[in-house]
């Protein structure tokens, strides 16, 4: 892709009146920082920054922000964050949760108990859950995890806005797969108007005909350095990465299927709108689609996306549902991603002894192609989403690449939203007014664009060898889990 022209993205998106605390200063931390100085007004005096590491101090000090170097525990976190977020100078706080290993539940509750809004990219629990030997993997998965913050939104209804699970994915996709299911519905000349309410939103999929959504993902960031053996090499947040794909392969699981794999289970109580797989998600692949690659090999990582859209547009209570789509994650991430997964499974699962994250220096070109690919319907398939490039992202954000612009711009429009809703409780990203989130978000994605295509994942296949495959129904995971 060529350098674009665009202007750095202005606007005010609302002004923060209390204090603010930013939990994490890795990749996405850096990368909030700016835009949070450029689109929302509040007292930098107030900012305060907790990491465990102080190894990019040098871009706070330069703007004279606080840094607790600390790591927040069970045992300190209320201590650590009370001060903070009720400072004595009054206001509405808010919180920026954007670390690992510290609990979103936890950390959520306290800063309602104090009346401080809260944000943050995924539900995050204490050290030491992913890789909790003791524990059954049900209850490492993401749906485990998922219905704590329900129990919680049942008991705690109302109250100030504290939004859960909004960086790219999940949060800007379930954005996404609105704007792409009325794209749709207009394309096949179905009469509809933009739905209100979750019950119309799941009644219009229906009806359209989708059978399933791949939140499909291929990142073509590239570095100038090849990569270096024993260092797991990502372009996000490593510890994020190797926790959420050691954890159990999860997926919404649709009406239209007819059969599960051998390693399939369901969970026993909640909202029943996923299964998982007993077999790590980032050793689990799927056959997917993306704009710039075509037909891909994806990794199907456990997201909280893929069970909370699944369950938002499901038609119907309980068990025996009217509708509901399959939903899941397809990731191919970069290709040193890629060989440090390689080089790790190889390894029965032991983590390399390093790590490294590739800034934006380091990329010398690639974009991070992240859509939601809607199939099964009268169409076929249609992919919708962000075809971002470092060159965009160098040229209108600074200290992040553009798979991590995408999550920062997102948090920075979840933001917005809470300001402007401040009552709303405790909501997901497909519960909140997408468009509005996407006209926040949409300057920091390069081209957001859709694409159709025939692809099916039964193309040219049996090939040599024989297939367990349902010629019946291409769209049918059966055919898409590659076994």
């Amino acid at each position: 892709m060529t350098k674009n022209t665009y202007t750095v993205p202005k606007g005010h998106y609302g002004e923060i009146t209390g204090p603010i605390v930013l939990i994490g200063f890795g990749s996405i931390g850096k990368g909030t920082l700016p835009l949070l100085e450029r689109h929302f007004k509040f007292d930098k005096n107030r900012l305060v920054v907790i990491d465990p590491s102080e190894k990019d101090r040098e871009l706070l000090d330069q703007r004279g922000i606080r840094l607790i170097k600390q790591a927040l525990t069970h045992d300190n976190y209320e201590a650590v964050l009370k001060p903070l977020l009720r400072d004595g100078k009054g206001g509405t706080g808010f919180c920026v949760n954007l670390s690992v290993d510290v609990s979103s539940l936890d950390v959520m509750t306290l800063c309602r108990s104090l009346d401080a809004h809260y944000i943050d990219t995924v539900v995050e629990p204490w050290a030491g859950f992913y890789f909790d030997t003791k524990m059954s993997n049900d209850a490492r998965t993401n749906y485990a995890l998922r219905e704590t913050l329900l129990e919680e939104k049942r008991n705690s209804p109302g109250g100030i806005t504290a939004v859960s699970c909004c960086g790219a994915n999940p949060g800007m996709v379930s954005w996404f797969v609105k704007q792409a299911l009325l794209n749709l519905a207009k394309d096949l000349a179905i009469p509809h108007e933009t739905p209100k309410t979750r019950e119309e939103w799941g009644r219009l999929m229906q009806k359209v005909g989708v059978k399933g959504i791949h939140i499909a993902e291929r990142d073509t960031q590239r570095s100038k350095h090849a990569k270096p053996a024993n260092n797991f090499v990502n372009t996000w947040s490593v510890e994020g990465f190797i926790s959420e794909g050691m954890q159990p392969a999860e997926l919404g699981w649709g009406t239209h299927e007819k059969w599960m794999p051998e390693t399939g289970r369901r969970h026993e109580a909640g909202c029943q709108a996923a299964i998982y797989l007993q077999q790590p998600g980032a050793n689990t692949k799927v056959r997917s689609w993306c704009p710039t690659p075509g037909a891909q090999y994806g990794r199907l990582v456990t997201h909280n996306e893929s069970i909370s859209i699944a369950d938002y547009f499901t038609v119907g209570t309980g068990n025996n549902v009217e509708y509901r789509p399959t939903c899941h994650y397809a990731y191919h991430p970069c290709n040193d991603a890629v060989l440090s997964l390689e080089e790790m499974f190889g390894r029965a699962g032991e983590r390399q002894p390093e790590h490294h994250i590739l800034d934006e220096n380091e990329v010398i070109d690639g974009i991070d192609e992240l859509g939601v690919l809607l199939y099964g319907h009268g169409k076929n398939a249609y992919w919708y989403g962000s075809q971002l490039s470092i060159e965009e992202t160098r040229a209108i954000a600074p200290y992040q690449n553009a798979t991590g612009l995408q999550v920062s711009s997102a948090v920075i429009a979840g933001m917005a939203w809470a300001l402007e809703n401040p009552k709303a409780g405790i909501v997901e990203a497909d519960e909140m007014d997408f468009a509005a989130c996407l006209k926040w978000q949409t300057p920091y994605l390069g081209p957001v664009k859709g694409y159709y295509t025939d692809w099916t994942p039964l193309e040219g296949r049996p090939g040599l060898f024989p297939e367990d495959i349902d010629k019946s129904d291409p769209w049918q995971f059966r055919n898409i889990l590659v076994r």
